[in-house]
């Protein structure tokens, strides 16, 4: 459905409509809220050159109070749910006019909503309405997977739940989606879902309820029985390997699991799944892969979280998140060739905090390319502290790495630039290090930056090279200076033959287009060996040191140049 608003009117006009017309009457600004606050509705215009968004009708009931009757989009990305982020990014980013909006968004305190649009000036006005999502419901299938969509799996569920017996409940979130659509294309990547989605309805019986219950998630309601697992059954049915547009595809899940009784005295089906769901944020904290299943304490771990993005917002600017280094070392002499610099949190209150726990909310609140400046220049400013004090610091190198859509930050060049000019420090001393990922977001304008950088005076790093969805012939075409290969592989290489296949055929490639090559991962003397045979450059893995603070990384260094090598433990 288009929201048909007239395209010269301004934003707020809605409050202006005469009474009568002749004999004809036109509805006033109180008639029309009341319509709209009876309708559960609300009208909202976006206006992006002014960081607006103006909101009328309806917005208790749907969550929207506190953004009424304006708010900015920072304010608007805050109240949504973390999941949704991306999705009310999408709303807000400017397309061209004419353009349909249509987005499923949930605010906190509130129901799914259905955001309906239109883009009406280029650049300058969206418009269009907000409805709970009952409202727009036309059918209990998910288009793209053919599964049930939320609001049936819940209502589907509650008359399941109405039999006794014992029911489990899994949420299934993909991990990376937004990475799959920057990387192949929304098309590509809805391929992926119809295939996950194909592949869950064959996995498991008729009487389980099945569901696609948001951008990235699936849900099944079976009965608990002596069957295997549901959550075991869903990660085998959806965790194999699968081949789109002639990209091979390894799908991961963070999942999420709850159980309950069924019968007169059953929980309500919405909030079950609501459990769920908080198991599954439960189990991306701990990375890719995880899996969880509720228990109270998520729900108090759900207002640490809060307040956790309510610190994170000014943590930067405090000074709180700082570089710690992990050594890089030359493999053919054990001598450090220079270090990676690894984002930690000091907290003030609650001490040193993992990045797997913060990294990806800075990620969902927008602060991942604040935090990757702030980072470039405290870690080369260190590195210049160290180069100008310390002897065993003549040559040595620091790697920062450039976060998911820092390549198209609009001053990074410059800074980069400024920061080696004021820093002193000489070309290819500071590297950046870059995924396959970001790069095929857009490969070419990402190779006028890489460019661009190099030209500046950075060296350039393929960062996890092997594990993204992109062929070869980009590296012939981008200035690599570096290929870093994943330590999956490293770690894997010697019980897993297809992982020592790789690395080998990563040190040739790198040998045959002049660049060098780190191994991350190394975790003993006996690995560290394995990859020199191989002819591989440089290592770097906790066998050496994990990540260290400065002062840390100074006495490690300062030790390193008395006994003329790095330490390296001999297990790990």
């Amino acid at each position: 459905m288009r929201a048909r608003i007239d395209q010269e009117r301004p934003a707020g006009a809605w409050t202006r409509m005469p009474q009568r017309a002749g004999d004809r009457f036109v509805w006033d600004a109180t008639a029309t809220l009341e319509a709209l606050g009876s309708a559960a509705v609300a009208l909202w215009v976006w206006e992006p050159e002014r960081d607006r968004l103006s909101l009328t009708g309806a917005v208790r009931p749907l969550g929207l109070a506190p953004l009424a009757p304006e708010c900015s989009s920072a304010a608007i990305l805050a109240l949504s749910l973390p999941q949704d982020r991306a999705t009310t990014e999408d709303v807000l980013r400017v397309q061209e006019p004419g353009s349909e909006i249509a987005a499923r968004v949930r605010m906190r305190g509130g129901d799914t909503c259905i955001w309906r649009g239109v883009w009406l000036e280029e650049g300058v006005r969206a418009a269009g309405i907000i409805a709970p999502e009952t409202k727009f419901a036309a059918s209990e299938r998910d288009v793209l997977t053919g599964l049930l969509d939320r609001k049936s799996f819940v209502a589907r569920a509650r008359e399941r739940l109405q039999s006794p017996g014992s029911y489990d409940l899994v949420v299934a979130d993909l991990d990376r989606l937004r990475r799959l659509n920057e990387a192949l294309g929304h098309e590509r990547a809805d391929l992926v879902l119809a295939a996950l989605g194909s592949r869950l309805a064959t996995a498991f019986p008729p009487e389980a309820v099945l569901a696609r219950v948001g951008e990235d998630e699936f849900a099944v309601l079976s009965p608990a029985g002596p069957a295997p697992d549901p959550s075991e059954t869903v990660r085998d049915a959806l965790e194999r390997p699968l081949r789109v547009a002639g990209f091979d595809i390894h799908p991961t899940l963070s999942i999420g699991a709850v159980k309950a009784e069924g019968g007169a005295d059953a929980p309500e089906a919405a909030e079950l799944l609501r459990r769920a769901e908080l198991a599954v944020e439960a189990a991306k904290s701990a990375g890719r892969g995880g899996a969880a299943a509720y228990g109270r304490a998520l729900e108090t771990d759900g207002l640490s979280r809060l307040a956790l993005e309510a610190d994170l917002r000014g943590a930067v600017a405090r000074g709180e998140i700082v570089p710690y280094f992990q050594p890089v070392v030359r493999l053919s002499t054990g001598a450090i060739s220079g270090f990676e610099a690894l984002a930690r949190w000091r907290h003030p209150r609650r001490g040193l905090i993992s990045p797997d726990e913060f990294l990806p909310l800075c990620d969902e609140m927008g602060l991942l390319s604040a935090l990757g400046a702030a980072m470039m220049e405290t870690a080369a400013g260190q590195l210049a502290q160290w180069r100008r004090s310390h002897r065993a610091a003549g040559d040595l190198s620091v790697s920062v790495n450039l976060s998911t859509g820092e390549l198209d930050r609009p001053h990074l060049v410059a800074d980069v630039a400024r920061i080696l000019a004021e820093t002193g420090l000489p070309r290819g001393a500071l590297k950046l290090e870059i995924t396959e990922s970001d790069i095929m977001r857009d490969p070419e304008r990402a190779a006028v930056t890489l460019h661009a950088l190099r030209s500046a005076g950075a060296a350039i790093s393929l960062d996890d090279f092997g594990t993204g969805f992109s062929s070869l012939s980009y590296l012939t075409r981008l200035p690599f200076d570096m290929l870093k290969i994943d330590r999956y592989f490293v770690r894997t290489m010697g019980a897993n033959e297809g992982s020592a296949k790789i690395v080998r055929s990563v040190v040739n490639l790198g040998r045959e287009l002049s660049l060098e090559v780190v191994a991350e991962g190394v975790e003993n003397a006996a690995m560290a060996r394995a990859l020199l045979d191989l002819g591989c450059d440089y290592g770097q893995g906790f066998g050496y040191a994990p990540a260290l603070s400065a002062q840390e990384a100074e006495v490690y260094l300062n030790e390193a140049y008395v006994d003329g090598v790095a330490p390296v433990k001999a297990r790990g």
